[in-house]
């Protein structure tokens, strides 16, 4: 089933005179194949060839570039023209979210180098949020599972992307599982190792860790980054005007509410939201202790 036989099953009526002229040169068989990777290669095109043209070209989408950086190095293009690619960051990079170089470099490590350039850039261009932020990072055993079925990623990947990639005026960052650890607030590639390997994964001491925090650091804004399955009791309310618990799980009950902001699922678009909700309500009181 063709686009072509779709459109003399169903007759649909244009919408202006462009998309009549489209549908014109679909009927007679006279629009052009788009020349991609994905047609490309549906048609037995050489893989090698096809990634190496459209990059030369200047016609691989940045994000298509990412999901098939272990396809070209399979086939053996030019890893110096790739790693170029990947620093240039044209072709819609503007429109990749930063965890997608942290997904990519977790498929294919060779390039992570240039990757965490890349991904410098673009933690640059994210809004930056002000005043002293403290981010919990929830590193425990049940974190360890995949975001869902189809990722090979788990919700710790994704919990420690979202904190590395933050970008604040004064940032301190901590893991917690059955301890409470400070990280060094490192962006990027080693931000995630900073925090993945800073503890054994154990039991969810997350009441412990807000505790700690609201009466030990001084901050105007709490972040926590967790799969909200607490183990130590109640999660206390925080002291901060401006607190997160941002859920990464698919569960959807936890234990971040009250005086919680609370956000469940895992996107870096939630720091834009962040800003812009801040932006909004200016008027908050952002010195804490």
């Amino acid at each position: 089933m063709t686009l072509r036989d779709v459109l003399f099953l169903a007759h649909p009526k244009p919408q202006d005179e462009a998309q009549a002229q489209i549908w014109k040169r679909l009927a007679a068989d006279e629009l052009k194949t788009p020349d991609t990777w994905e047609t490309s290669l549906s048609a037995g095109a050489d893989k090698k060839e096809t990634f190496t043209r459209l990059i030369e070209n200047g016609k691989l989408g940045y994000f298509a570039l990412l999901r098939n950086l272990r396809n070209m190095a399979q086939a053996g293009v030019d890893e110096r023209l790739v790693t170029n690619a990947i620093i240039e960051r044209r072709s819609g990079a503007e429109k990749v979210l930063p965890f997608r170089y942290i997904a990519a470099a977790r498929a294919c490590p060779q390039f992570e180098p240039s990757l965490d350039i890349a991904l410098q850039a673009a933690i640059k261009e994210l809004p930056a949020l002000d005043g002293r932020t403290v981010v919990l990072v929830d590193v425990s055993v049940s974190m360890d599972q995949k975001l869902s079925a189809k990722s090979d990623l788990k919700r710790v990947d994704a919990a420690c992307a979202l904190a590395s990639v933050l970008h604040c005026e004064h940032l301190r960052m901590f893991s917690f599982s059955s301890l409470l650890i400070e990280v060094a607030p490192r962006r990027g590639m080693a931000g995630v190792d900073a925090l993945l390997n800073s503890q054994t994964h154990h039991n969810t001491h997350l009441a412990d860790a807000v505790n700690f925090v609201n009466a030990k650091v001084p901050h105007d804004r709490l972040i926590v980054i967790t799969d909200e399955q607490a183990t130590d009791g109640p999660v206390p309310d925080p002291i901060a005007p401006l607190s997160y618990m941002i859920n990464v799980a698919s569960a959807q009950n936890g234990v971040g509410y009250g005086k919680w902001v609370h956000l469940d699922g895992f996107s870096e678009g939630v720091i834009k939201w962040i800003y812009a909700r801040e932006r909004a309500e200016s008027g908050v009181n952002r010195v804490v202790g």
